[in-house]
């Protein structure tokens, strides 16, 4: 019998492959008539704030931002370029290619899944649509809770919606939000994703001290599933 009852996923950088800003940002950022590097600093230093949802809706969010970074967009166009924010967020996400192997064996083996992932309105928007969205037995957005995390609130939605103890959950993610601390704050047994590819990785407040389990990639995370949590 598995020694866990659910295995928790973060989403960017775990359950995909490193995220960049692709070109297609850039380019929002010029129909809005704002310079594209500007747009960036903003979206950097307001990542939390934006995932948290401070600044409302996913249009008024972008109306935020273009404004703080000095653009003039014509009317109409913040609403117009919503389908092409949501296509850019898309276009940076790769799945890595055991993901959808790894979720499938870990609900073979009777162990629920959920995600948990620090994001902006775009994600709920096409997860759906990835093949790893019907292998979730949970999702939980931070955008949607008005919360992020290492908030043991966030931790706490999952399990509620799995019908587990946090004591039940492995917790499995690249670090950023300081998510693995967290994780392991509310009883949760933190392991850390530490895929080659996650050097040029975009993160933000990483958990640069978590000196706990670590993997190579998704499927390792079944080696831990049959082994006492004393030993993980």
């Amino acid at each position: 019998m598995p020694a866990y009852r659910a295995v928790v996923f973060d989403f960017f950088g775990t359950l995909t492959r490193s995220v960049q800003r692709g070109p297609q940002h850039a380019d929002i950022a010029r129909s809005l008539g704002a310079d594209p590097e500007a747009v960036r600093g903003v979206l950097d230093r307001t990542f939390r704030a934006r995932a948290c949802g401070r600044y409302g809706s996913a249009e008024a969010t972008l109306r935020w931002v273009i404004d703080q970074a000095g653009g003039r967009p014509r009317p109409g166009a913040i609403r117009a370029a919503m389908p092409a924010r949501v296509d850019a967020l898309r276009a940076d996400t790769q799945l890595r290619p055991d993901a959808v192997t790894a979720l499938t064996e870990i609900r073979r083996r009777g162990v629920r899944t959920a995600l948990i992932s620090d994001c902006t309105h775009e994600l709920p928007a096409f997860l759906p649509g990835l093949p790893v969205a019907p292998l979730l037995d949970a999702q939980i957005f931070s955008v949607e809770l008005g919360i992020c995390k290492p908030d043991p609130r966030i931790y706490r939605a999952a399990c509620d919606a799995l019908s587990v103890a946090p004591q039940d959950c492995l917790y499995v993610g690249d670090g950023g939000s300081h998510e693995l601390t967290g994780a392991a704050a509310v009883g949760m047994t933190p392991v850390r994703l530490a895929a080659r590819d996650l050097t040029n990785h975009l993160v933000f407040d990483a958990d640069t001290n978590f000196a706990g389990r670590t993997v190579r990639s998704l499927t390792e995370v079944l080696t831990l599933l049959d082994r006492t949590p004393a030993l993980v």
